[in-house]
């Protein structure tokens, strides 16, 4: 750990500004845990108890042998995670596909899923979670979320009239969804944007999906910027990229398990973690399982250690780079393009 005496002014922000959102931690988030048993918390304003580890949609599409996906999908739940993410682009399909060929024989009820539609218009959304039923073998999807809102045009055509909320309103109001939210990884200004854009439009997310880690704290932080917000609101909180996809462990600075609990120390409902492995799946077990909040020495410590690593977003590629944003590589996701909207 390192010398909190000899943390120098810029570390000791950042840590301060860290500490201060852990602060906002609402009262019994950590409440009862037993060391050796799969944590669950509240997702926000749903009321819905989620594990602290959610299991990341995009890693099971890619073994090469679905009977492998599917054995981690059931290995996840039957030792006690029952978040489940995916999205309508994970491996052209293939992901769902085979997370829905996993949730049969009774294992469907077992978990909370979610699942999420990159069409801006209400035609392609409607088309994307219709698909993803399909896909996944269900006739109700948990949780279904506006994905990768990453520059300020997809807030406008979301809320524009015949826009991709206008589906998702339709989907819930059908049956076919419970809860509403939305994912992005580019910029905390435009997770504000969308959040004040729906609070003109009198609607509330359910949950919000962000990339919350050790770097993220240090370099145009989700964590300082839209955690405080979200949860004002009570909006359910899935924190994601907790090593940078993976990057963050190339910097050397902090281990998996670290990067893992120091997400989970936050106010997150859930970390969604990917395991494209049982090996990988265990060690996120272990780590849920084994799981104590950490203190504020340990908090400013991990701070301390990957601030000159983070300054520059270098091992946040998703935010410094084009290479993980799925719809600019594949604009026609997105629906047909049309003129700019007013909102």
């Amino acid at each position: 750990m390192a010398n909190l005496m000899y943390m120098s002014r810029r570390e000791l922000l950042a840590a301060a500004a860290a500490l201060t959102v852990m602060s906002c931690i609402p009262k019994g988030l950590f409440a009862a845990m037993v060391k050796g048993e799969m944590p669950y918390r509240k997702l926000g304003r749903t009321g819905e108890k989620v594990s602290l580890i959610g299991l990341g949609g995009f890693h099971i599409g890619k073994q090469a042998d679905e009977k492998e996906s599917i054995e981690i999908i059931r290995t996840a739940i039957d030792n006690g995670v029952n978040f489940m993410d995916n999205c309508w682009d994970y491996n052209e399909g293939k992901s769902e596909v085979r997370m829905g060929k996993a949730l049969q024989d009774g294992y469907r009820n077992k978990v909370f899923l979610m699942t999420k539609i990159d069409g801006r218009d209400r035609k392609t959304a409607a088309k994307q979670i219709d698909e993803s039923l399909r896909r996944l073998k269900t006739d109700r999807i948990d949780l279904m979320q506006i994905h990768e809102v990453i520059r300020l045009s997809d807030v406008e055509k979301s809320f524009a009239p015949a826009g991709g909320l206008e589906a998702l309103l339709a989907a819930k109001q059908a049956g076919k969804i419970r809860y509403i939210g939305f994912t992005g990884h580019k910029s905390p200004s435009i997770h504000l944007k969308m959040l004040e854009t729906a609070a003109k439009h009198e609607f509330v997310f359910d949950a919000v999906q962000m990339p919350l880690n050790v770097m993220d704290a240090h370099y145009d932080s989700f964590e300082k910027n839209v955690l405080p917000v979200a949860l004002k609101h009570n909006i359910g909180i899935l924190g994601m990229k907790s090593m940078g996809s993976p990057y963050i462990l190339e910097s050397n600075t902090a281990s998996p398990v670290e990067c893992l609990h120091y997400a989970m120390s936050l106010p997150t409902s859930v970390v969604i973690t990917g395991c494209d492995s049982l090996v990988i799946l265990k060690q996120a077990l272990k780590a849920a399982r084994e799981f104590r909040p950490f203190t504020e020495q340990q908090v400013a410590a991990l701070l301390s250690r990957t601030t000159e690593a983070a300054l520059k977003g270098k091992y946040e590629r998703y935010k410094t780079s084009d290479y993980f944003d799925g719809t600019h590589h594949h604009p026609e996701w997105l629906g047909p393009a049309r003129e700019k909207s007013v909102l």
